[in-house]
């Protein structure tokens, strides 16, 4: 029997301790041999990422035991930590650790060890995106070694590492193979005859979805690069990834059109007002992977990415048939199978293995188990809405849902609208317990993929440049309002919350709009000015001369939208959740934030929580459950809410 309870009361059998456990998803997939392997998180062990290896006969292992992590931290970001090959004793395997960011061997049966030596310089020496070059017994992947302490003070190259572990007390036993021309690289993409090779530059204040470089090199006989030359790309136009195809053709994803579309050796495959790559956010990212055959396989799509086969010689692009709506960045081939790792507004993230033949896809690793009845699940909506001077703004709407609880008649849903990070991201249309955490309580959510945000081609991307604070704030709002006028949600009753960028269009709209009776604020970037003059990391340490304009000709534009220099204009209640280990946005903007606020003598209820071993992003479980009862508790006293069994967070006034 449905029974009628307000928004806000349902009891939910999803509760936080549920969704932290099934934080997360899997990533970098690859195959060893024949086996499928990827990396996967552990919430409940501290937030490592552990490898898991999936055998012939369709068991799945976790390779290495806590507390090994497969993570690196170049960028800060990190992005593809592992390689591996079958021997015929059995896989080789190597890694990035993230608690000394070494890279270490693994063999099965045997203790990793380390293959790179530590640095005390800085943040030391950090690699990604390894490839096994096994003719030189090396491994080829990116050098990021710091040169002082500061976080510019740091240099990238195309490096090789010995298998023999020569290097692990040695740095002069690595050999450094690119010049160190430019202050990025990707990962090195060696051709099939081995006599060329193709990687990705870039430069500040450009970030590599602004405009990047795809340089091919020839190998000399010690292995060194020579005649590196650029061949494509430049500062308008982005290389997101390279590729060899099996006869020797160089592959690359480039946005030339406005739209990431495929090129081989220059000539367009596939022209299509869609997306075959994305932004360049983890070293390694792999929209798209060549096929022995000569066929491709991709992830593309328009606000959304599906899994398919290109043919080049037609330009055709078949999708493989499933639930799947969502697939991540990244895509390992072998023989005709391909693996990627796909999900669906009913399924979270799964290993999905395609064969490129038949046109079958199956899951083949982490497959979906629903850890609670399926109806408890929400509903989502894909909604376009207009926004100032009639842009679109396009969002993904999850009503309040519960197969047992509707609300009384009268009464309008209380929503929250997420902005999401990056800001050059978006927010894809997957299941997310997190979102259900709130949706099966009667709360709706509602995800904005603001101006600036990915998936929609370049233009759509641009309406950012140097609008940050303005577009990403107005495109929240308009939709929140929208909402409100249509009589979906209640006017009196909308919150917004956000992380990293996402943290900081929240806090921009607690300061700048009377559209929120609250906020969540997690690890944000507060104060413009001291976040783009040394505060953060190196990536993005020049990422605000395309957000906000060069500091030096607009200064008076950093302080305006800055929440940290606007306390006074703060008057919605709001909590703010930081990483103390975090060095992309460090608490001390949220000390300062909160210092300013209180130096205004403004008695706005808020509560502040910061999280001991906990950097950019929340991996613990612990971490999570706080976060989200913290979260709830907060609408539940603000918006006049009445969530079942529900720890109270204090606000301090």
């Amino acid at each position: 029997m449905v029974q009628t309870l307000a928004y806000g009361s349902w009891p939910s059998p999803i509760d936080a301790a549920l969704a932290a456990a099934h934080d997360g998803h899997p990533e970098s997939v690859g195959f060893v041999g024949d086996e499928t392997w990827w990396t996967e998180p552990r919430p409940t062990e501290g937030g490592r990422r552990t490898l898991v290896r999936r055998r012939a006969d369709g068991t799945e292992e976790s390779v290495l035991p806590a507390p090994w992590n497969v993570r690196s931290r170049v960028i800060e970001y990190g992005g593809q930590a592992w390689a591996g090959e079958m021997r015929p004793e059995g896989p080789l395997v190597v890694f990035v650790d993230f608690a000394d960011q070494r890279l270490y061997l693994y063999r099965a049966g045997e203790e990793p060890r380390p293959l790179t030596p530590v640095s005390p310089v800085g943040g030391g020496l950090r690699w990604v995106d390894p490839r096994l070059c096994a003719e030189r017994d090396e491994v080829w992947c990116v050098l990021e070694e710091f040169t002082g302490d500061g976080p510019a003070d740091v240099r990238r190259v195309v490096a090789a590492v010995p298998l023999d572990g020569s290097a692990a007390l040695d740095r002069g036993a690595v050999r450094e193979l690119s010049d160190g021309r430019h202050r990025f690289v990707t990962g090195p993409r060696l051709s099939p005859d081995g006599g060329r090779v193709a990687y990705l530059a870039w430069d500040p204040p450009r970030m590599p979805w602004d405009g990047t470089e795809l340089i091919v090199a020839e190998v000399a006989y010690d292995g060194t690069f020579q005649e590196a030359r650029t061949v494509a790309g430049g500062p308008e136009e982005s290389i997101a990834q390279a590729e060899w195809a099996h006869d020797g053709a160089l592959l690359y994803a480039g946005d030339r059109t406005g739209w990431w579309n495929l090129y081989r050796d220059g000539v367009p495959l596939c022209p299509r007002e869609e997306e075959f790559a994305g932004p360049l956010w983890k070293i390694g990212y792999r929209w798209f992977a060549p096929l022995e055959d000569g066929l491709i396989a991709v992830v593309h799509g328009r606000g959304a990415t599906a899994l398919g086969i290109l043919d080049p010689e037609t330009g055709e692009v078949v999708d493989a048939a499933g639930p799947w709506t969502e697939f991540a960045p990244t895509l390992a081939a072998h023989g005709s199978r391909v693996l990627g790792v796909g999900a669906s507004p009913r399924s979270a993230y799964e290993v999905v293995e395609l064969d490129a033949r038949t046109g079958r896809a199956r899951v083949t690793g982490a497959a979906h188990d629903d850890p609670v009845d399926p109806a408890y699940y929400p509903e989502p909506q894909i909604r376009t809405f207009t926004g100032p001077d009639g842009r679109e703004i396009h969002a993904h709407i999850y009503p309040p849902h519960h197969p047992g609880h509707v609300a009384p008649d009268d009464e309008l849903s209380p929503y929250v609208v997420h902005a999401h990070g990056g800001p050059t991201s978006r927010a894809p249309l997957v299941l997310d317990l997190e979102i259900a955490y709130f949706t099966s309580r009667g709360i709706g959510v509602a995800e904005v993929n603001y101006g600036g945000s990915t998936g929609h081609g370049r233009e759509y991307r641009n309406r950012l440049r140097e609008q940050w604070g303005v577009v990403d704030v107005e495109d929240c709002a308009a939709v929140a309002l929208a909402l409100a006028d249509e009589g979906t949600a209640d006017r009196r009753r909308l919150a917004v919350r956000g992380g990293s960028a996402g943290g900081w269009t929240t806090a921009a709209s607690l300061t700048s709009t009377d559209v929120y009776a609250c906020g969540t604020i997690l690890y944000p970037i507060l104060d413009l000015a001291e976040w783009g003059s040394g505060e953060t990391h190196d990536f993005e340490s020049q990422y605000l001369e395309s957000l906000i304009g060069p500091l030096a000709e607009v200064p008076a534009r950093y302080a305006e939208r800055s929440p940290s220099q606007h306390a006074d204009r703060i008057s919605a209640p709001f909590l703010l959740l930081q990483g103390l280990d975090d060095v992309i946005c460090p608490p001390a903007q949220c000390e300062r934030f909160l210092t300013s606020l209180e130096g205004e003598g403004r008695r706005v209820p808020h509560a502040y929580i910061a999280f001991e071993g906990e950097g950019h992003g929340f991996r613990r479980a612990e971490t999570t459950v706080r976060v989200l009862e913290s979260e709830l508790s907060l609408y539940a006293q603000v918006l006049g809410l009445n969530p079942p069994g529900i720890p109270t967070l204090e606000l301090a006034k």
